[in-house]
């Protein structure tokens, strides 16, 4: 266990680690980044120094010093957006009332408005929607026969179509937002090809939101659109849609405009990890024989099985967003300065072995349910329940319609993405 950390009394400064370089390089499919194993294995507190921005920050690699650091608003995000802290990312430029750059008690103030399209009642209602549009992505690949790319017929537009049902997002639209959010979360077009992708789909939200906020009502703005996008509704026939939503909001004034647009971008951007992590697990499953096997002949042990492979697959390049120390902490005798860019690794705090025993092992009767795969704290996922969702209905039904489901080529010839932020396959030949 971590010790407990505190605001620094007289305990000695220790010396400070090397800053190491954390390079995005090219990584061989689900591996594990070998930076990141060294970093964990040099102490619970590293330094490191990124692609982009500016200096060094923190890294914090041990399960409970992750769940202590994002929990503890003496390390504040708000801080860390008005700085050019050294990041993966090579365009960096936060919105103003962005959620993820939110403290408390902003942060919940933002994070309210769209509570209701995120409930687990929410996940029910879309749910019968939701199999409906993957029943039609299976029929048409099985109808067109193998071998078949699983991305690019199933795993790629079934999530697209799911979080443009929840957002609200028109059906002859989505396919235009879904290339600016591929443009956003890759690393390979430049600073220039990213902020161009922003301007688009900020622009496009912009104008949804503004739309529904002059509306007369929510329940017309979303009645007219009917023909293009199906909006998730509560029993009482009110719209819960996340772009509905943020429009009763800013009409409310309980949200300016600019800070729904912000709030309203990431969560669209949101659906890409699904399309991702959804690629990394049937990878394991076609090239883990006993893994399929287990899923095929024991339905039961699905929902553990998932959530132990939501805890072990790499779902992102390095690290996400840093935080800022607003205080001096002392962490395991080390002075965490006021001031200082702190990083969590999820990644690292799903491999701990103090918390996961043989972290690298994929074990269908571990109890994975504390993972962190969808952060912790205050910026926990807010589509976390709907990821499972989607990755249920993913497993169920491709391996229940095609039990005989396979790699059309090897493993090593499946390719991956790289230079990106989230991880997962550019493809999957199948054949079944």
């Amino acid at each position: 266990m971590a010790e407990e950390t505190s605001t620094l009394g007289e305990r000695p400064e220790r010396p400070l680690p090397p800053v190491r370089d954390w390079p995005a390089g090219e990584l061989n499919a689900t591996e594990f980044e070998p930076v990141l194993a060294e970093l964990m294995r040099e102490g619970p507190l590293t330094r490191i120094r990124l692609p982009h921005g500016e200096g060094w920050a923190w890294l914090a690699t041990r399960y409970d010093d992750v769940k202590m650091i994002t929990n503890d608003p003496r390390f504040s995000r708000r801080e860390a957006s008005v700085r050019q802290v050294t990041r993966l990312a090579p365009h960096f430029a936060p919105r103003p009332g962005a959620l993820a750059w939110a403290d408390q008690p902003d942060h919940n103030r933002l994070r309210n408005a769209v509570t209701a399209a995120y409930t687990v009642s929410a996940v029910k209602r879309l749910r019968p929607r939701a199999q409906e549009m993957l029943d039609v992505l299976v029929d048409g690949m099985v109808a067109d026969g193998p071998p078949a790319d699983l991305v690019e017929r199933v795993l790629e537009p079934f999530p697209i179509n799911v979080v443009c049902e929840v957002m609200g997002v028109p059906v002859d639209e989505r396919q235009k937002l879904h290339d600016w959010t591929r443009e956003i979360i890759s690393t390979a077009g430049g600073a220039e090809a990213s902020e161009q992708a922003k301007k688009g789909l900020f622009g496009w939200i912009g104008e949804a939101v503004r739309e529904r906020r002059d509306s007369e009502s929510t329940s017309e703005s979303t009645s007219t659109s009917t023909s293009t996008s199906t909006s998730t509704s509560t029993s009482d026939g009110d719209s819960t849609d996340v772009l509905a939503l943020l429009g009763d909001a800013v009409r409310r004034g309980e949200l300016g405009l600019e800070e729904a647009i912000s709030v309203a971008g990431p969560l669209q951007i949101g659906g890409e990890a699904v399309t991702n992590n959804s690629g990394q697990m049937f990878y394991l499953l076609l090239t883990r024989p006993d893994l399929l096997e287990r899923f095929r002949d024991d339905p039961a042990s699905r929902p553990a099985g998932i959530e132990e492979l939501l805890r072990h697959i790499p779902h992102r390049a390095a690290v996400g967003l840093p935080r800022i120390a607003t205080q001096d902490v002392d962490i395991h005798g080390t002075l965490v300065s006021a001031g200082d860019a702190v990083y969590v690794s999820y990644l690292a705090a799903n491999r701990d072995p103090d918390v996961f025993p043989d972290p690298d092992r994929i074990d269908f009767d571990r109890d994975a349910g504390a993972h962190v795969s969808f952060g912790n704290g205050p910026h926990f996922c807010t589509g976390a329940v709907f990821s499972r969702m989607q990755i249920e209905l993913l497993i169920d039904t491709l391996l229940e319609r095609l039990p005989g489901l396979r790699l059309a080529v090897p493993a090593d010839q499946v390719p991956f993405r790289q230079r990106t932020m989230i991880r997962g396959p550019v493809a999957l030949p199948v054949t079944w």
